[in-house]
């Protein structure tokens, strides 16, 4: 069957992530071999099944079958051909085999073809809207679409996807239709036959047909193919976006059962993959084999359940449900309280009221017991960060009352929202603290913060807001980082990304946003738009399907562009069908049973016109079109082309020309703005292109959405000493609007702070960490899509302090001494002063006669300035109970709680009364101040003393600890070696001679912790010498003032110190500091939560602070750097100092020689008052001028010098300094020498000499001589880089001498001279041998006739190189055997007749003199032996040339004769042996006859031939032109 088209040009929808590997599988299931240990299984368990594993086997399925009735098996497949590939499947996951090892036998037989039916789509209409044109449509379809959910390994990963898409290939060919609807046939009658249908399958398996046989060995391949498959797409596709963490669909509740009841506790939890629900009883894993019968854990259809039998005391707790995937893990709490009977009521009757009992009362432990109270410490306040830092918000949860073993539940909630874990934000409960942590804070982390802690039925929150300023920019002027970058929408074609524009610009409107995309587990971010967009909504295109994506955007203005925003959330590249169908979940456990719908084939349907088509959203950038697929499309995969055409025309353009669009959405670029449009969609199949869809209207591009409007009136009000309350008007007519932002100034500061960096929901908010008495002006602005709007007008300035109101209750009332008529009483300020000074208090009592109380009475018409009042006019022994209520201007407060009972009685003890009037102040990290005032009642004598106590605030009544041993005479003590971050309470104990008395109320609890922002008593030493303490507070109120004391008591009045208070500041003076003044002074601020400092001045701080007075009151002018002198380039002096600083009316006095000097030709003088500087300059120096120097400064009360004495030898040198200087500036007015004559040696071994010269023009002239003698040079010399150079080559010996360069135009001449002779030529051979020895070759091997030569080449050779031969470490001796030498540039070693003996290694080395240079050869094994052979055959060549037979000579080149006369030639032949001699005539052989005589005359070395021809022959002869009559010929 031929392919479609789109699949012919395009690949498969999964091809791109398979490797190489996986695209030949198809030829690989053609090969004839083993492939794994497991077809030897494979292969008996489909062949023979004779064996015991076989057995096994088909038990297990029998059983599996079976139990697929049940619901319980989601993997049973329904065919003979699936029974034995789950079979196989479930053997090999037995053996240990997974991942790639679970493959089955590997069949040389070819792929039996499939049928064209069984190729068809078996999907729904709806599962096919959304396929791409190139996607191979799934075989496999039914009414249960069953996906398995990812678990932790990737084992178990493996295997689920293998089983789904082998359920899903096999039951889709025609075999497996048959044989899952034989297999619906034999399980009505399995059930009662089961064991005999089981032989009997295994009957008919061994007699199938071998087509049948075929048709499984081809099933078989396809599985092991499609675990192949599933392997490289769960390698490739990143599962990031398909995933999600787990989250709870119901949360298990909270119950109160009675004793010996079971208590069942459910909840569901959906995530994909699914998650493993864990359950904990107070943080530990519950061990359900531990205790067997205890508890009972199921799960079933997505219903996790934990069963709590016979429940007893001791299952009070609180239990957690944990659901983990790989997405994370999410907890979920429920409480369980088991009420215990006490009294004698009966169990039925305790049972019978539980339904009634009011919801305002909780059950304990230990009964009925009130509600739970709630309360929060140390509660976190309104707090800054900024983008990239960390931030802690935590609070104490105080419970009462407590129950062991029974944790509140905590939740955390951000703008109402939730706050999950995640990786920018962390939550811990510690047992009495919460807390929520930010790794990494961003502007989306701004918003109200609230903690919810739930107990029981009762529920208490606190919140406070965050506000996260932008970082710093990279570029100065470039705009903040946008935020809350999120997908709108993806599908397989793009996915559009959206942002919040931020609320800082810069300083110039943004132009514009750049998109930035990284594929997910890649660092690589490219940038999806070239030019900037300024709407906040983008589709990026380009991307691969079924990958995930991670999104961050950049806001760009004219200054640069800012910093990159949070990055988004990952999201694939799929379609929403494709999403869902990955992470959807049968609704029931797979049931064995499969119904497969098949229709007629209708190949070669040209898809219809889609339908529906709109523009969904369209801005100045892109448009965006969504469709409906159409109804007539066929079984196969469409896919569309998009269309557009001008207005008013019908010159219709494809847009997407190259691919067709998979998904029924599709994003235009590239259109002209304000241009208008029209759009219509083809589709496309196998078939052909369809008819175009009807064109949508005429779209104008631009934005459809406006700029909303400007916000209206702004009101804002106080609220509190650092916050203001600001609303406005909502505009009208606004769309998609996203939020607003405020920005407060300063009045008349004219500068814009933004209140806000999120966007704010409504039309109010809260502007924070404003300064107190500071009056402020507000605006806003709305936000959505398109960008933000105009400012509104400037609301009216308003003063930042707190709204006035009346003081909350007092507290802790408490009696503290009592008469026979009537009592003193004490109590606690109120917590909160309402914004205003307490200006009194009212007390309240009334009797309470026999339990019942009487009406309420005032004590006092005229309010009481103090925390302590005695009521008289009582009845002894009367109980009474009192109220005290506090006032400020704003009015009367709430009154406080009702007293306990107080008898009125005289007391009669004799130890004293309770301190009262407790409070702490200084609180730090590691210490704070307690006070307190005397007791009312000091017993029968004086108080002598106070004890101290204190104990954890959550510790128990028997752990208070003592803080001081003997008792302390003052009402103050300062606790030390406190641990930072717990809470304590404190107590104070009064002593007299007869003992210890009563202890206080207590004070606190208060955590040990230094807050932010906190300030310290500083000293300080003014000008003039006075000494004062400063203290500077920036969270006081309107109400606020500072209090100083000494000791711990009012210095209002002291005639030695004076307060001065301006602002947010204060000081104290001391006016004549003594030791009078020893003590430690604090000061404390009103209105405050305890805001207070303290400063201890010892004798030792006292002797330093008037020490550092007294240097104030005479000061002296500090030098930086004392008087010096130096000599400048015209030879000019210039004498320096400068101080640490001046002021503009410092003063400077110069002394020559104790007599002061002025400013005029000879001396020239400056001061900088800025730097400090003072300067006095002279042209030059002269006899007269030695002497001692003296610079006097005067700057208002402070004075200082500075002298120098030049005299003598100094003075001398200074002198002769100044005058080179001068003539070194005469000179180099002329041309001159920058730098003088100096030789280098270059890489070739040359001697350069080089000067580099200044001030020259063309008519400078250079000469070179040597020894005085000019030198020629050939070149001329080119001054543009200013170097002149001369160079020798192969210097030698007979260069040295003396050189000179001269420089000279009409300016003047100047020279320099180089000395190369003695010490200065050998440096200079040295640096040439040394260059020549760097230049030498490495040592080669050559085989000679005499013997081996060692050889290495330099650059040149010198005499002043010495060269040293080495073998095997000890140098050579030179014999006539042994010779060295240098021929020309070669230097070498002969080693004439080698012996075994000259084996080794060979050094030389060149010595410069100094240092040696070193090359090395091995002449040993081969290398030897390849030279001795060498030298053998060369050897022997030159015997033979030797030994050779030759003519030595005597024969002339030409003979002339005259005709008839005799000839005779004569000459000598050598060779050994005696050689044989050949006259030729004519280059014929001449023979010895009575015309012709040879003779033959041997000598002591050679042989004498000769030849003679008589007169008659001569005249017959033809001689040769040119060329003698007869010539030898020897061998």
């Amino acid at each position: 069957m031929a392919l479609p088209f789109y699949q012919k040009s395009h690949q498969h929808y999964d091809l791109s992530y398979r490797n190489k590997d996986l695209r030949t599988t198809m030829s690989h299931y053609q090969q004839d071999k083993k492939r794994s240990a497991i077809y030897t299984h494979g292969s008996t368990a489909y062949t023979s099944r004779s064996s015991a594993a076989h057995r096994q086997e088909s038990e297990a399925f029998s059983q599996v079958a079976a139990s697929s009735k049940q619901q319980a098996s989601h993997y049973s497949f329904g065919a003979e051909v699936s029974r034995k590939s789950a079979s196989a499947y479930d053997y090999g996951y037995s053996h240990g085999l997974t991942g790639s090892s679970l493959l089955l036998e590997d069949y040389s037989s070819n792929l039996s073809p499939k049928t064209k039916r069984a190729k068809r789509s078996l999907l729904s209409g709806e599962e096919k809207e959304n396929l791409p044109s190139d996607y191979m449509v799934p075989i496999y379809s039914g009414r249960q679409v069953h996906v398995s959910g990812i678990t932790d390994t990737e084992e178990e990963r493996i295997k689920e996807a293998a089983a789904y898409i082998a359920q899903r290939n096999l039951l889709a060919s025609e075999e497996g239709i048959r044989t899952s609807k034989q297999l619906t046939a034999s399980k009505r009658s399995a059930v009662s036959k089961q064991a005999t249908s089981t032989l009997k399958q295994e009957e008919t398996f061994k007699k199938k047909s071998r087509e049948a046989t075929i048709r499984e060995k081809a099933d078989l391949l396809s599985l092991r193919k499609t675990v192949e498959e599933t392997q490289a797409y769960h390698g490739k596709l990143n599962e990031d976006h398909l995933l999600h963490a787990p989250e709870f669909i119901i949360k298990p509740r909270s119950h109160t059962v009675w004793e010996k009841d079971n208590v069942i506790l459910h909840c569901s939890v959906a995530g994909w993959p699914e998650p493993r629900v864990t359950w904990y009883k107070n943080q530990v894993p519950i061990n359900v084999q531990a205790n067997p019968g205890k508890y009972i854990i199921e799960s079933r259809y997505g219903m996790h359940t934990l069963e709590i039998t016979a429940c007893d005391f001791e299952d009070t707790a609180q239990y957690r449900a944990s659901a983990m995937n790989v997405k994370g893990e999410l907890s979920a709490y429920a409480s369980v309280v088991v009420k215990r009977y006490k009294g004698e009521l009966d169990e039925l009757r305790f049972r019978a009221g539980a339904a009634s009992r009011p919801l305002s009362f909780a059950v304990t432990p230990y009964g009925y017991a009130s509600k739970f109270e709630i309360h929060f410490d140390d509660k976190f306040d309104v707090s800054f960060g900024r983008e990239g830092e960390t931030m802690s918000l935590g609070c104490r949860v105080v419970i009462t009352p407590e129950i062991k073993h029974f944790q509140p539940e905590i939740q955390w909630f951000r703008n109402g929202a939730p706050v999950s874990p995640s990786k920018w934000v962390q939550t811990q409960w510690s047992g009495d603290r919460a807390t929520l942590t930010f790794s990494h804070l961003n502007k989306e982390d701004e918003g109200l913060y609230a903690i919810r802690v739930r107990m029981g039925e009762y529920a208490e929150q606190y919140s406070a807001y965050v506000f996260v300023r932008d970082a710093d920019a990279e570029i100065e002027g470039a705009p903040a980082a946008p935020l809350d970058v999120a997908s709108l929408e993806a599908n397989k074609d793009y996915i559009i990304v959206s942002w919040k524009q931020p609320a800082v610009d810069g300083g110039s409107p943004i132009l514009g946003y750049f998109i930035d995309k990284c594929e997910v587990g890649t660092d690589s971010w490219s940038q999806c738009n070239d030019t900037p967009v300024k709407f906040a909504r983008f589709p990026v295109t380009g991307l691969i399907e079924g990958r995930s994506y991670v999104f961050r955007v950049r806001a760009v203005n004219k200054n640069g562009i800012g910093l990159p925003s949070r990055v988004s959330e990952p999201v694939a590249a799929l379609d929403p069908a494709e999403k869902a169908r990955l992470k959807s979940r049968p609704s029931a456990p797979w049931t064995g049973q499969i119904i497969v719908t098949e229709e007629e084939p209708s190949a070669g349907i040209v898809p219809g016109p889609p339908t529906d088509l709109s523009v969904t959203e369209a801005t100045r950038s892109y448009v965006v079109l969504s469709w409906k697929p159409p109804g007539q499309r066929g079984h196969e995969g469409i896919a569309y082309f998009v269309e557009k055409c001008d207005a008013g025309t019908e010159n219709w353009q494809r847009v997407n020309t190259e691919l067709p669009v998979k998904s029924p959405r599709f994003a235009l670029f590239d259109l002209a703005e304000a241009k208008s449009y029209r759009f219509r969609v083809r589709c496309c199949n196998s078939a052909g292109v369809g008819e175009p869809s009807e064109a949508t209207e005429v779209t104008v591009v631009g934005d459809r959405l406006d700029l909303p409007a400007a916000p209206g009136k702004v009101i804002p009000s106080r609220n509190t000493d650092t916050s203001v309350v600001v609303s406005w008007e909502e505009p009208r007519d606004a769309e998609e609007l996203v939020g607003y932002y405020i920005e407060a100034s300063a009045v008349g500061s004219g500068v814009w702070e933004p209140c806000n960096n999120n966007p704010v929901q409504g039309a109010r908010f809260t502007c924070h960490g404003l300064t107190t008495g500071q009056s402020y002006i507000f605006r806003v602005r709305a936000v959505n899509a398109a960008g933000l709007s105009d400012f509104s007008q400037d609301s009216e300035a308003i003063e930042v302090k707190a709204a006035i109101a009346a003081p909350s209750a007092p507290c802790d009332i408490t009696c503290l001494e009592s008469f026979r008529d009537s009592m003193v009483l004490g109590w606690k300020k109120p917590d909160e002063s309402g914004g205003a000074e307490i200006t009194g208090y009212y007390v309240s009592y009334r009797e309470v006669a026999g339990g019942v109380p009487g009406p309420w009475r005032e004590a006092n018409v005229k309010a009481l300035s103090e925390e302590a009042y005695k009521i008289s006019n009582l009845k002894e022994n009367m109980v009474y109970q009192f109220q005290v209520a506090a006032v400020n201007i704003a009015g009367l407060g709430a009154p406080s709680a009702v007293s306990q009972g107080f008898r009125c009685e005289e007391w009669t003890i004799a130890v004293p009364g309770p301190p009262h009037s407790l409070r702490y102040s200084e609180v730090r990290k590691s210490s704070l101040v307690l006070q307190w005032k005397p007791p009312v009642h000091s017993g029968r004598t004086p108080v002598t003393g106070y004890f101290v106590d204190l104990k954890e605030a959550k510790a128990k009544d028997d752990q208070w600890r003592g803080l001081n041993k003997a008792a302390v005479k003052n009402t103050y003590l300062k606790v030390q070696d406190l641990q930072e971050g717990v809470s304590y309470v404190f107590r104070v104990r009064a002593v007299n001679q007869v003992g210890v008395g009563k202890p206080s109320d207590l004070a606190g609890p208060v955590v040990a912790e230094t807050r932010p922002g906190t300030k310290e008593v500083v000293v300080s030493v003014d000008d003039d010498g006075v000494i004062s303490l400063n203290f500077e507070c920036d969270q006081m109120t309107p109400k606020s003032e500072f209090t100083w004391s000494k000791d711990y008591v009012r210095t209002e009045d002291s005639p030695r110190l004076e307060v001065e208070s301006k602002g947010n500041k204060t000081k104290i003076t001391f006016k004549e500091p003594g030791m009078e003044d020893l003590g430690l002074y604090s000061c404390d601020v009103t209105d405050t939560d305890g805001i207070a400092s303290s400063y201890l001045i010892d004798e030792d701080e006292l002797k330093r602070l008037l020490a550092l007075s007294q240097e104030h009151k005479f000061p002296t002018v500090a030098a930086k750097s004392e008087l010096a002198v130096e000599i400048l380039e015209k030879g000019q002096v210039r004498f320096w100092m400068q101080a640490e600083k001046l002021s503009g009316n410092a003063k400077v006095n110069y002394i020559f020689n104790e007599k002061e000097i002025f400013e005029g030709p000879k001396y020239k003088m400056h001061v900088d008052r800025s730097t400090g500087l003072i300067e006095m300059f002279m042209e030059k120096l002269q006899d007269e001028d030695e002497g001692t120097y003296t610079f006097q400064i005067q700057d208002g009360k402070a004075t200082g010098h500075s002298t120098l004495v030049l005299i003598g030898d100094v003075y001398k040198k200074l002198q002769k300094e100044a005058e080179f200087q001068r003539q070194e500036w005469i000179r180099k007015q002329g041309p001159h020498f920058a730098e003088y004559l100096s030789w280098e040696v270059t890489g070739e071994c040359n001697v350069l000499l080089k000067c580099k010269v200044a001030n020259i023009k063309k008519e400078t002239n250079i000469v070179w001589y040597k020894d005085e003698r000019e030198i020629s040079v050939d070149e001329k010399h080119d001054f543009k880089d200013g170097i002149c150079t001369l160079l020798i080559t192969e210097f030698s010996k007979k260069d040295a001498g003396f050189y000179e360069v001269i420089l000279k135009d009409d300016r003047g001449k100047d020279k320099s001279r180089l000395k190369l002779v003695d010490e200065a030529f050998q440096e200079l051979m040295a640096e040439v041998c040394r260059k020549i020895a760097l230049s030498a070759s490495d040592l080669k091997i050559q085989s000679t006739a005499e013997g081996i030569r060692l050889y290495s080449f330099v650059t040149y050779y010198l005499d002043d190189l010495k060269v040293n031969w080495s073998h095997n470490g000890t140098g050579i001796k030179y014999t006539d055997r042994v010779k060295s030498g240098v021929t020309g540039e070669q230097i070498w070693l002969q080693i004439s007749e080698p012996t075994p003996n000259d084996k080794g290694k060979y050094i030389m080395e060149l010595s410069d003199g100094k240092t040696g240079h070193q090359k090395m050869v091995d002449l040993s094994g081969q290398a030897y032996e390849e030279a001795y052979a060498e030298f053998q055959r060369l050897k022997q060549a030159a015997i033979a040339e030797k030994n050779r037979a030759r003519v030595l000579g005597g024969l002339p080149d030409v003979v002339t004769i005259q005709e008839g006369k005799a000839l005779s030639l004569t000459c000598s032949v050598w060779g050994d042996p005696g050689p044989e001699v050949s006259w030729l005539k004519n280059e014929r052989l001449l023979a010895s006859d009575d015309h012709c005589s040879l003779r033959f005359e041997a000598g002591p070395s050679d042989v004498t031939v000769s030849v003679f021809i008589p007169e008659e022959e001569a005249r017959t002869a033809e001689p040769r032109k040119g060329a003698p009559q007869g010539a030898p010929k020897s061998k």
